[in-house]
């Protein structure tokens, strides 16, 4: 057989195979079956007609087999076409590209590889491998992410390519979606372009690839033309260092120096390309062909927008950026927003020189989505009598959302820091009074006069204490005692209460997972957590309505992206609280969990709810987001790390807040530079018959131990004092009195000197404000 004969066997026999490679799946998937069954079941019911004796029914029998064959004959015909067609269009395609002196592959959406033509078949000649990922895995690095991200372009946008630099030149790979799921690659060789010259020595605008140090690794002909030469570092191209993409620097060409826009693409190995944009300065130094065609292929997004800021042109990358949205006619606010004044002025400003030629952050006009843009604006010229500036976009959406996520922290520091001092003093305050009301009712019973008002005093400070207390659980520095626990039973020793607070014109209603996974979490926290958030459904539905609460054991697969926030891939517990009501409007739902801020009226809020919920779970390690669509309902859903740990049962204290049963002895050193919460203290333990010994300061305390005469069965002290605070000075008393039991107590949360605490033996935290059989109690559990 001649030559000619054996090149047209072997390309009919990959049009076979690149035809098979689409309808060979229509042939033998599970979607036949249907067909089959429908044959086979008119085939019975036919058969079954001729046995049935009344002639209604074996008419009406064999009509129903019929329809079905005809149905079953009709589906079948109209799948034969659609994979004939398929099959036509890959033969066209096949046939267009099978002299193509570009290396070209037909492959699936896996990567699977139909057909190539001959020129890829001479270039890989050395690759068995019947995958993309392998074939080209000699040709650059990371093969399969960069052919993912193309492929998800061409499926977007119906084609895509990207410009590679790799060890032997550049490429540029490109991907044509083709029906059936199929894709057609091509490879093009650009350093192959004019005569062994790199790529981009045709592009007529001045280009050069840098290294990570600064080292001038490539340059094309027009920039050699513009300098006289190749320099061999950025310091001998640019006057100034660093280089700015999108903002003008002095360039040293031959001629002398010239201003230009520049505009910087990061690659592969930290390298850079760099790319002088048209200009005035740039036109007269060289000629770089500076129609808005030399940049309609570059890989940075580019506008060239008139005075008046209407868009004149746009490149390839800057419409894929705006999501393919300039028009003709297009206008800068029509694609973007947020500059705080009239785009037009900034344009104009930038036009006559007045700018300063700082970037800007804008957002980007888009119905779904937020995409973040890093605008720059430089004056370009004149067309046709029209000023014109060029503007230089980064898209900054990931930058961005660090930024968001930095504020909401720093944010959550100040308010923690302002938090904490208020706790600080106030928790002081709110000991003595609480503390000397307790003393004053120990002597009023409740048939005096001044009883009602001593409880009116007790519960307000009570009401204060819980405000100091959410301020702090928003800024996650509140005191949280976690236990491993069953949320179903937490939930059902709640209902009682949400049902009061739900009222009878709502429908409260509890689903939980049977098979609930166990968490570890401050059960009394999570109670005020479920109660802030049914309250809120409630006040969301004044017409009536349903409250749903579920609870539900999920696992995420990999990390979950949502609301600025990543949630680690793992199990973890879910629960939801679900209303019908009114909704929030998306302009409200993101500082609805910012302190203080509420849509109640004045008096109905603190506008504290959200937030301390916000904190608690926060703090619990957990995360809670928000649904809502005005008109139909909010859902908030909250998910915990599940614990594999047995379920701690915690006893109840028994005993009502005021009771008084608890006596005791031993000797106590109270420590307080407080003195009305010392006074307060000191008259509580004695009046429990405790001895007590009393200090305004750590060093008038270490005075008194210096006697070795003097016993001392417990050390209680505030943390925070001026001088030695106090695990500093118990730590140096400890050095004598090794068993001595320590009482630390506090206005700050636990955590700020947690550490401290856990590493001196044998003692135990108080948090302000305390009442008095708190305190007591708390003496009398270490003493015994």
């Amino acid at each position: 057989m001649n030559e000619a004969g054996v090149s047209e066997e072997k390309t009919h026999s990959q049009l076979t195979a690149a035809a098979e490679a689409i309808s060979l799946p229509s042939r033998h998937e599970a979607r036949d079956f249907p067909v089959v069954a429908l044959v086979l079941l008119g085939s019975c019911a036919a058969i079954a007609a001729f046995f049935l004796s009344q002639p209604e029914f074996r008419l009406g029998l064999l009509a129903f087999a019929v329809a079905l064959i005809v149905f079953a004959g009709s589906a079948s015909g109209y799948k034969a076409l659609q994979a004939r067609k398929k099959s036509y269009a890959t033969q066209a395609v096949v046939s267009l590209v099978e002299h193509d002196p570009t290396p070209c592959f037909l492959a699936d959406i896996e990567g699977n590889v139909a057909f190539r033509n001959e020129t890829a078949d001479e270039k890989f000649r050395d690759r068995a491998n019947d995958t993309l990922s392998c074939i080209f895995a000699d040709l650059f690095a990371d093969p399969t992410s960069v052919l993912f991200r193309l492929q998800s372009k061409a499926q977007a946008l119906g084609s895509a390519r990207e410009d590679i630099v790799t060890r032997k030149g550049h490429i540029r790979l490109a991907v044509n979606a083709v029906e059936a799921d199929m894709y057609l690659w091509r490879v093009e060789d650009l350093s192959d372009r004019g005569g062994g010259a790199r790529a981009a020595d045709a592009l007529s605008l001045p280009m050069l690839t840098a290294g990570p140090t600064g080292t001038v690794l490539y340059m094309n002909e027009a920039f050699r033309r513009l300098l006289g030469g190749r320099a061999k570092n950025l310091s001998g191209v640019f006057a100034e260092l660093p280089i700015t993409s999108g903002h003008v620097h002095k360039v040293l060409c031959e001629s002398g120096e010239i201003e230009s826009l520049v505009a910087e693409v990061p690659s592969h190995g930290g390298r850079r390309e760099i790319y002088l944009l048209p200009g005035d300065d740039l036109s007269d130094a060289a000629n770089t062909g500076t129609e808005w065609d030399a940049i309609e292929e570059l890989p940075v997004p580019l506008l060239k927008i008139s005075a008046a800021g209407e868009v004149l042109s746009s490149n390839h990358e800057a419409r894929v950026l705006l999501d393919n949205k300039i028009g003709s006619g297009s206008r800068m606010s029509d694609l973007l927003k947020g500059l705080g004044r009239p785009l037009t002025d900034w344009v104009t400003e930038t036009v006559e020189g007045k700018g300063l030629g700082t970037a800007q952050f804008l957002e980007a006009v888009h119905e779904s989505k937020e995409i973040h843009v890093q605008v720059s604006l430089n004056p370009a010229g004149s067309e046709d009598g029209t000023d014109y500036v060029v503007a230089v976009l980064s898209d900054v959406t990931e930058f961005k959302n660090l930024e968001m996520q930095f504020v909401q922290s720093q944010k959550m520091q100040a308010i923690g820091q302002l938090a904490g001092g208020v706790a600080h003093d106030f928790n002081n305050l709110l000991t003595a009074i609480s503390g000397h009301c307790d003393l004053l009712l120990l002597r009023h019973d409740q048939g005096d006069g001044d009883f009602a008002d001593l409880v009116q005093i007790h519960e307000n400070a009570n009401r204060a204490a819980a405000l100091v207390a959410q301020l702090l659980a928003y800024s996650r520095k509140q005191n949280l005692q976690p236990e491993v626990m069953d949320l179903r039973n937490t939930l059902s020793e709640s209902t009682h209460l949400l049902n009061r607070l739900v009222g009878e014109r709502l429908t409260l209603t509890l689903d939980h997972d049977p098979s609930l996974s166990p968490i570890r979490a401050d059960k009394r926290q999570l109670e005020q957590v479920l109660m802030n958030l049914v309250v809120n459904a409630r006040d969301a539905m004044p017409e009536g309505g349903n409250i749903r609460v579920e609870t539900e054991n999920t696992a995420l697969v990999e990390p979950l992206h949502r609301d600025r926030v990543t949630v680690p891939a793992g199990r973890y517990v879910v629960l939801r609280v679900r209303d019908t009501g009114i909704g929030i409007p998306e302009d409200v739902r993101t500082k609805i969990f910012d302190p203080f801020w509420t849509t109640k009226k004045s008096g109905d809020g603190t506008g504290l709810g959200l937030s301390t919920a916000y904190g608690i779970i926060k703090q619990t390690g957990g995360y809670i987001f928000v649904d809502s669509e005005v008109g139909v309902g909010t859902t908030f859903s909250i998910l915990i790390p599940r614990h594999d740990a047995p379920i701690e049962h915690v006893e109840k204290p028994t005993g009502s807040p005021n009771s008084v049963a608890i006596s005791g002895d031993g000797v106590v050193l109270l420590v307080e530079d407080e003195a009305p919460v010392r006074a307060f203290a000191s008259r509580a333990l004695r009046l429990r018959g405790f001895t007590v010994l009393e200090a305004d300061c750590a060093e008038s305390a270490l005075t008194m131990l210096s006697d070795p005469d003097l016993e001392v069965d417990l050390f209680l002290t505030d943390v925070i004092m001026p001088g030695k605070d106090g695990p500093t000075w118990v730590r140096e008393a400890l050095t004598s009195r090794p068993n001595t039991k320590v009482i630390f107590v506090s206005g700050y949360a636990e955590e700020s000197f947690g550490e401290d605490q856990k590493s001196i033996p044998n003692s135990v935290f108080l948090p302000k404000p305390f009442s008095l059989n708190e305190l007591t109690k708390t003496v009398h559990n270490q003493l015994h």
